[in-house]
């Protein structure tokens, strides 16, 4: 496996994703097979997913959540907007649910941005990654993955990895379950989270302060390259089959 990180020029304004990704990365060669990993927030800053927290005007519910987690109120009624459902917290933080990624206050990303300006996550995420990797195919003539990629919190771990939150072009769960192990025992419950491995390499090299490298390359790392359109819950369980969920609910 091969893993090149990209930089790119800080953008204080909304851009072309796809023409900014294709003049960043153009001393590489991409091939069939390719993944292309970029930051959520970069995505974001594309589409100018910006806003002035001053500005926002809190309803009596961020009001209420704002209160029961000691948060500005401006701030929790984003995290409010921003959320398919909240699933509790603690002080300063509400554990939200937003196109089937778990994330503290909705990946909602003080950092990189003028003091008091948040980054949200990108609109329509799933869309922007089949458009860029068909416009790649298009216009280029191979066939690659594309995923945009955020920090998350592993329970009871210090420290960030990478999440996938959108993805396209390859298969994003690889099920072993029903191969055998070392010992020829067969595999019950295994199921390869691809496109988090990759993102979480990603991740590693895009770094999470000043080192401005939304972009990576990653070759040859040996995934199942498709044209199908991946549906946005097909790398997310249920919270009755999470083990996870189903320890904090008892």
């Amino acid at each position: 496996m091969k893993v090149i990180p990209i930089k790119t020029s800080r953008k204080q304004t909304s851009f072309d994703l796809y023409k900014d990704l294709i003049e960043s990365i153009k001393e590489h060669v991409l091939e069939t097979g390719d993944i292309i990993v970029i930051s959520s927030k970069y995505v974001a800053n594309s589409q100018g997913r910006t806003l002035d927290v001053a500005k926002t005007r809190p309803s009596s519910d961020g009001i209420e959540l704002a209160k029961k987690y000691q948060m500005d109120s401006k701030f929790a009624e984003i995290v409010l907007r921003e959320s398919d459902k909240t699933l509790g917290g603690v002080t300063g933080f509400v554990l939200t649910s937003s196109d089937h990624v778990l994330a503290p206050n909705a990946g909602i990303d003080k950092s990189n941005v003028k003091k008091g300006t948040i980054v949200l996550y990108p609109d329509l995420p799933y869309m922007i990654v089949e458009n860029l990797r068909k416009k790649i195919f298009l216009e280029i003539g191979v066939h690659v993955g594309v995923i945009l990629v955020d920090s998350r919190l592993m329970p009871a771990r210090a420290g960030t990895v990478g999440v996938a939150i959108a993805v396209s072009g390859f298969e994003p769960v690889q099920d072993v379950r029903g191969q055998k192990d070392l010992d020829g025992n067969p595999l019950k419950v295994t199921i390869k989270a691809t496109a988090d491995n990759l993102a979480t390499i990603a991740n590693h090299n895009m770094g999470e302060g000043a080192e401005s490298t939304p972009i990576v390359i990653i070759k040859e790392s040996g995934t199942s390259i498709t044209t199908r359109k991946i549906r946005n819950d097909e790398m997310a369980i249920s919270s009755e089959l999470c083990v996870y969920m189903r320890g904090f609910a008892n």
